[in-house]
């Protein structure tokens, strides 16, 4: 029994000794950056811009994989029954993060509990936007033609249990109107049928949809936010449009797997700060209406609390429930 004992122990250490060796030389191959939502939106967007910095900085290739659906869940759910080495890591958003655990009857994962915070990336703006031919050309307009045709408009998001979905049940809730929700997977298909008129009626974030407003092909009626977007400063915010105490937003982050290891930890925050702090970066995030935000991953964590707690209750007032 003390010779296995003894074999035991040493085993232990022998892991623990290439585990430690391992971190040291992070990384030594490609990182998988899992993002929860489909090619083309705001999420994919952000963080494709920020890989690409990041590779730069690391020596090693950043590669972003779309694993879109169930609101960002399926995505997530990935990264956290993946091998805590570093090299699967997730764009955490407010819908995987903040939204899901009181959405969801059964959620699929902790969002606390099964991953390991990186680091806060930026904050962005939601939009809500309309066809370039709809009838409604202000938000009053809107709620006016909503309240003529209860239950006969359909409105377009990302996906179910996402922000963008919560953002249109809070408004109709709010404004005593009811539409249609129709959900995608992904800010990018909900886009393509918004701009043909399919679905006219769209909640996204404001980066994914910056170039369709610019063009003419979608109208912004107003941002969801307390204050205005400096890319669109003569859009409204919700509140100026006439839905008083409106307010939504999203944000991005990075998170590795429960049990992530300190040095991996430290490597990638590190290398996601300089990327998001390099003026090119930066300056193509302020275009698409994202904020540049950075720090520590234990300021990520108490971030990640704070907005648990904030949604739970708009979530249960707004009654939106995923089983």
């Amino acid at each position: 029994m003390k010779t296995l004992s003894t074999i035991a122990g040493a085993f232990a250490l022998l892991v623990a000794a290439a585990s430690g060796t391992a971190a040291q030389g992070y990384p030594d191959k490609p990182i998988t950056l899992v993002v929860p939502f489909a090619a083309g939106g705001s999420t994919d967007l952000v963080a494709r811009t920020i890989a690409q910095k990041m590779s730069e900085r690391l020596g090693q290739q950043v590669l972003v994989d779309n694993k879109g659906g169930a609101g960002g869940n399926l995505g997530a759910t990935f990264v956290s029954q993946a091998a805590p080495d570093g090299y699967t890591i997730l764009m955490g958003t407010i819908a995987t993060h903040a939204l899901s655990a009181s959405l969801y009857a059964k959620p699929p994962f902790d969002p606390i509990a099964d991953f390991t915070p990186v680091v806060w990336l930026v904050t962005v703006p939601n939009v809500l936007t309309v066809n370039k031919d709809y009838p409604a050309k202000t938000v009053a307009e809107l709620i006016a033609r909503l309240k003529e045709r209860p239950g006969e408009e359909v409105y377009s998001s990302s996906g179910n249990g996402t922000p963008l979905h919560l953002s249109g049940e809070l408004f109709k809730s709010m404004t005593g109107t009811d539409m249609v929700h129709v959900p995608y997977q992904g800010s990018g298909p909900a886009l393509v049928d918004a701009i043909s008129g399919a679905v006219p009626i769209n909640f996204d974030n404001l980066p994914s949809s910056t170039e369709f407003i610019r063009s003419g092909a979608l109208r912004p009626l107003a941002v969801t936010t307390k204050q205005r977007a400096a890319n669109f400063p003569d859009v409204p915010t919700m509140e100026e449009a006439g839905v008083p105490g409106y307010e939504t937003n999203t944000w991005n982050a990075f998170f590795g797997p429960a049990g992530l290891p300190p040095e991996v930890v430290a490597t990638l925050n590190k290398a996601a700060n300089e990327a998001i702090a390099d003026p090119t970066v930066k300056s193509r995030l302020a275009e698409v209406g994202a904020t540049v935000v950075g720090g520590t991953p234990e300021e990520l964590a108490a971030h990640v609390a704070k907005e648990i707690a904030r949604w739970k209750p708009v979530i249960e007032t707004a009654g939106a429930r995923i089983e």
